[in-house]
């Protein structure tokens, strides 16, 4: 178990994409807000225990308390409330936009399988791997046949769910040619486990190449 928590392949701290960095250096600076938070409050309470079984004057320990206190209530809020617009900044820019660069792809969603459509670029449909252009920004349009589940690729963007009779869109961008393994993360049923998708970036070259050879 271990082992498999060490693993590149599906962690959101190996990013492989603008997308999945920012959501990555999200994650560190809310770690390193929680951690300021929770060493701040250890301290404050060890110093209330200390405070309160010592033998100072009355109006000393009061002005300590309320050192505490201001300090104990001040200091999480104004650092929460900066996490939270950190937050909301991280998350505009995650929105997808319009762009000329733009390539758009559809996902659909069933138990328990990927099928993926390429509007536009006479792309035979494929079941299980989507195939993109490596460092160019995709759009996907994310459905489902049957239940709510969940698109996810950790290594390249945060995870949006698939809705039946609705479309989410999620940007998505690979830096580097390669696979990236995807799954489906939100539990549904007994073939959760194995809801599973590879997003295979291409080259300009290789792109280019499945373009043109499903056009012919």
């Amino acid at each position: 178990m271990l082992l498999v928590g060490c693993t590149d392949r599906l962690s959101v701290l190996h990013p492989a994409g603008p997308a999945a960095a920012a959501i990555a250096t999200l994650w560190w600076v809310l770690l390193a807000g929680a951690v300021a938070i929770f060493v701040l409050v250890m301290a404050l309470l060890a110093l209330a225990f200390r405070v309160r079984g010592s033998d100072a004057p009355e109006a000393e320990r009061g002005g300590e308390g309320r050192w505490i206190i201001g300090l104990g209530l001040v200091f999480p809020i104004t650092v929460l409330a900066a996490l939270l617009a950190y937050g909301l900044v991280i998350g505009e820019r995650l929105l997808p936009r319009a762009g000329t660069d733009v390539v758009a792809v559809e996902a659909e969603a069933r138990q328990w399988a990927w099928r993926f459509a390429y509007p536009g670029l006479s792309v035979e449909d494929t079941d299980g791997v989507l195939h993109i252009p490596a460092g160019r920004p995709v759009d996907v349009h994310i459905t489902s046949l049957d239940v709510i589940h969940s698109f996810w690729v950790p290594r390249l963007a945060g995870k949006l769910d698939a809705i039946p009779g609705h479309v989410n869109v999620l940007r998505i961008q690979a830096d580097m040619p390669g696979d990236y393994a995807g799954v489906g993360a939100e539990f549904n049923g007994k073939g959760y486990a194995g809801h599973r998708f590879v997003v295979t970036a291409h080259d300009a070259d290789a792109w280019s190449e499945l373009v043109e050879g499903a056009a012919r």
